[in-house]
C-alpha cells in the first residue's frame, strides 16, 4: 500500500525544515568569520584577515593543529583496535567475569569523567605521561570505551559463528579467523568506532585543559586562550575563523564515511 501523495509532501518539508535548521548556524559561522566585525582582526570590509590572526596565535596554528591531529590519531587507532578486540573477546570466548567485565566496562558510562581528570593528572605525573600528547589521547580513549565496546561486542553477535568455524576448519586459530574473515564483515561498525573517537578527541576541551600546558595545546583549547583581548574583549571574528577551521575535517570525514557510519550503528547498536 503506498503512502499518500499529501503525506509524502508533508515529510519532504519537515526534512527540509530540519535540515535547514541543522544547516544554518553552520552557513553562518562561515560567513561571519570573512565579514567585517568591530573588535576583530576584519574590521572593515570582507577578507581573510581573521584566519591571520589565527594562524599567527603565539606559535602558529600549525602546532596546535598537530596536536590535534596526533592526539586524535591516538585516540582513533587506540579506540579502534581495543574495542575491537574487547569486542570479539565479549562476543565469542566463554570465561570467568566475562559478563563482569563487560558490565565494568560499561559502567565507566556512569561516571563523569570530569570527576576523575585530577586523579588521572596525579598519576600521569607519576608514571610521567603528565603533558603528553599522548596520555590525552590515551585518556579519551578510556570514556570512548564503554559505547564503542557495546557497539563492536553486538557487531560480533550479528555475525554466524559457522563463518568463524569454517575457517578454522581450514587451519586459522582465533586470532587469524577475526582478522581475515570477521574483521571485513564488521568493518562499517569498526568505522562508526573510528568516527566516534574522531569527533570525541578533535573537539575535545575539558581533557586537554586539565591534562596539557600551553605548549601543547590541542585546537579547541587554543580558540579559547586566544579569543581574549585587550580589557576582556572576544576577538569573535578569529573565533569563528577557528570554528571553520574545526569543522572542515569533520565534515568531510562525515561525508566521506556516512554510509559505514549508519550502517555501523544499525549493525552494532540496535541488534542486541
Amino acid at each position: 500500500m503506498s503512502t499518500p501523495m499529501w503525506k509524502r509532501v508533508i515529510a519532504r518539508i519537515c526534512e527540509a525544515f530540519l535540515a535547514l535548521v541543522f544547516i544554518a548556524p553552520l552557513v553562518w559561522v562561515v560567513i561571519s568569520s570573512f565579514s567585517p566585525q568591530p573588535g576583530s582582526a576584519q574590521s572593515q570590509g570582507w577578507g581573510v584577515n581573521n584566519y591571520l590572526t589565527l594562524f599567527g596565535y603565539q606559535d602558529g596554528l600549525w602546532k596546535y593543529l598537530l596536536n590535534s591531529i596526533v592526539v586524535t590519531l591516538v585516540a582513533v587507532v587506540f579506540s579502534v583496535v581495543v574495542c575491537t578486540l574487547a569486542g570479539y573477546s565479549f562476543s565469542r570466548f566463554n570465561y570467568p567475569g566475562r559478563n563482569l567485565g563487560f558490565m565494568v566496562t560499561l559502567s565507566i558510562l556512569m561516571v563523569p569523567y570530569a570527576s576523575l581528570l585530577i586523579p588521572l593528572m596525579v598519576w600521569y605525573k607519576q608514571i610521567g605521561l603528565n603533558d603528553s600528547l599522548i596520555g590525552v589521547g590515551l585518556v579519551i580513549t578510556l570514556f570512548q570505551l564503554p559505547m564503542s565496546t557495546f557497539i563492536m561486542r553486538n557487531a560480533f553477535e550479528s555475525i554466524p559463528k559457522d563463518m568463524e568455524e569454517a575457517a578454522m576448519v581450514d587451519g586459522c586459530n582465533s586470532f587469524q579467523a577475526l582478522i581475515k574473515i570477521l574483521v571485513p564483515v564488521v568493518k562499517p561498525s569498526m568505522v562508526t568506532v573510528g568516527l566516534l573517537a574522531f569527533l570525541e578527541a578533535w573537539n575535545n576541551f575539558m581533557i586537554p585543559l586539565y591534562l596539557s600546558s600551553s605548549s601543547n595545546a590541542t585546537l579547541p583549547l587554543t580558540l579559547v586562550n586566544m579569543r581574549q583581548q585587550t580589557m576582556g574583549v572576544i576577538d569573535y571574528g578569529a573565533t569563528e575563523a577557528g570554528v571553520v577551521i574545526l569543522l572542515i575535517p569533520t565534515a568531510i570525514l562525515f561525508l566521506a564515511l556516512q554510509k559505514y557510519y549508519v550502517k555501523g550503528f544499525m549493525a552494532g547498536a540496535v541488534k542486541g
